[in-house]
């Protein structure tokens, strides 16, 4: 079943910097197929600038909702063009979208990944998510090496990306993920496993990473912009 990517332009002011609860919440109420799991997909998070004090400053140039899904459930969603949303308190209007293929890369980034651990409990430790990633990304199909970035900046520099998803009053802990050709084993370039099933509960949105791998400061919320499902966990 090929799929594609639909983006709607987002027009506004302002996000919360943690909004893909909020965002889902807001579309599924326009689109309860969402919600219902009729319509399997995957929702980025939307793109933006960060302003401080939990605020991302939405920009016409680029702030756009990502809905990757089956090319033959395009019409499902359509009806979200011109449509306005409260997220999180804050209010957006949706524009008109524009459709793109799936592009092969060697080089791939999620901003957020969550996997349960088998046996683990609690938050899974950095090397514990490694190892459990790379099964996943295998069973994906997508080859390479899997790492987790460092915080370059801040009191916490040098440690593991770790993300936190709010899910009403609920915390889920993940972290951000990398995958890149190995020298050791032959990367098998793909743009998300475009073919893979849509579990509710594994949350991922694999996006290319430019071929020098490192991200420019300026890109780095646009590139590496998540890894939410389409449907969330209730």
């Amino acid at each position: 079943m090929p799929m594609i990517d639909l983006s709607f332009p987002v027009l506004g002011t302002s996000l919360p910097t943690d909004h893909g609860y909020e965002l889902y919440a807001a579309l599924s109420r326009v689109l309860p197929a969402l919600h219902d799991g009729e319509l399997p997909s995957r929702i980025a998070p939307v793109r933006g600038t960060y302003g401080g004090d939990g605020l991302l400053q939405l920009d016409r140039r680029y702030s756009r909702l990502r809905i990757r899904l089956a090319l033959e459930a395009i019409p499902q969603v359509l009806p979200l063009a011109g449509k306005a949303l409260e997220v999180g308190g804050h209010r957006v209007r949706l524009g008109v979208p524009q459709l793109s293929a799936l592009v092969p890369a060697p080089a791939l980034a999620a901003r957020l990944v969550t996997i349960r651990v088998a046996h683990v409990e609690r938050a899974p430790e950095p090397t514990e998510f490694l190892d459990a990633a790379r099964r996943r990304l295998d069973a994906m199909g997508i080859g390479g090496e899997a790492g987790i970035p460092m915080v370059e900046i801040g009191p916490h520099a040098g440690t593991p990306r770790r993300r936190i998803l709010r899910i009403r009053q609920r915390k889920v802990v993940g972290f951000a993920l990398r995958a890149k050709p190995s020298p050791r084993k032959p990367a098998r370039p793909s743009s998300s496993a475009s073919t893979a099933p849509m579990p509710s509960r594994r949350r991922r949105f694999f996006m290319p990473m430019p071929t020098a791998f490192r991200t420019p400061r300026s890109l780095r919320w646009p590139i590496a912009c998540s890894s939410l499902s389409g449907r969330f966990q209730r």
